[in-house]
């Protein structure tokens, strides 16, 4: 019985431990919800080309470039947080 509280503790500690660690700091959070807003405004744009008519080629150029952006942002967030202040 002794062994089953000591595990539930151990294993609560543990995920308690896990979810302070993966906390981001405001200015992190703040730059991916700008990272995805640059990414859905470049579907958008990507959209509205290919309503118009533009080529696939243009069309998937204005979508990796959101991407891109979007991704080197989140990274750069990322490491924000991993830079010791």
């Amino acid at each position: 019985m002794k062994s089953i509280f000591k595990a539930a503790m151990v294993s609560s500690v543990a995920a308690m431990s896990l979810g302070l660690a993966a906390c981001d700091s405001a200015a992190e959070n703040q730059m991916e919800d700008e990272a995805t807003a640059i990414d859905e405004a470049a579907e958008a744009q990507a959209d509205n080309m290919e309503a118009a008519g533009a080529s696939e080629a243009a069309v998937e150029a204005v979508e990796e470039q959101g991407e891109e952006t979007k991704d080197a942002m989140e990274e750069q967030a990322d490491n924000m947080d991993a830079a010791p202040q």
